[in-house]
């Protein structure tokens, strides 16, 4: 039997138990009592590889991307440059400044041409909502209705996609003068 002890609390005798001892059991599984690392080391690895794959075939389209963002922006500097290299050259065509403007056409050429970047040729060609902004229409009776009779600036495709898209006048039929209005039937009050 247990004394008490100065605090009050029983203090257990030499060679008693404290509490019962647990029954023996069955061993546990290893699958259970330790996860199978090596099979989450390799599913870890083959996700990574995924992972890794996917990068290296999405990095061309964020380059091409970021690409198309810096040639969109520098179209706005070619509208410029080509209106005043069209004024140069009706007329001082054969000044310093017209050759200047000229080299700076054929470096603007040559950087498109490398980056893959072509312009729209939409005149006379039926109008594109993907590729085209329409800007207003003009009465024509030489050309099918929807057809592009003016263009007000210039699209731009990038490796067949739209890079800039071009702001057009497309063709309507002119409405037809009809006489005086014929009076309807008359209604009763």
């Amino acid at each position: 039997m247990s004394k008490p002890a100065k605090n009050g609390s029983a203090k257990p005798e030499a060679g008693a138990p404290c509490a019962p001892e647990p029954a023996p059991s069955a061993p546990i599984p290893a699958s259970v009592a330790a996860p199978d690392y090596l099979d989450q080391l390799m599913r870890l690895k083959a996700e990574f590889e995924n992972y890794r794959k996917r990068v290296d075939r999405e990095r061309p389209e964020y380059i091409r991307l970021g690409r198309g963002e810096v040639l969109g922006k520098l179209l706005p500097l070619y509208d410029v440059l080509r209106k005043v290299h069209q004024d140069v050259q009706a007329s001082h065509n054969d000044t310093p400044l017209a050759k200047g403007m000229e080299g700076i056409f054929k470096e603007f050429e040559k950087l498109f041409r490398e980056e893959g970047v072509t312009p729209m040729e939409p005149l006379g060609k039926p109008f594109d909502a993907l590729k085209h902004e329409a800007f207003g229409t003009a009465d024509r009776d030489d050309c099918a209705e929807g057809t592009v009779v003016d263009v007000l600036q210039n699209g731009f495709l990038l490796q067949n996609r739209v890079l800039r898209t071009a702001k057009v006048r497309i063709a309507r039929r002119p409405k037809k003068e009809d006489g005086p209005a014929e009076p309807g039937p008359e209604v009763k009050k």
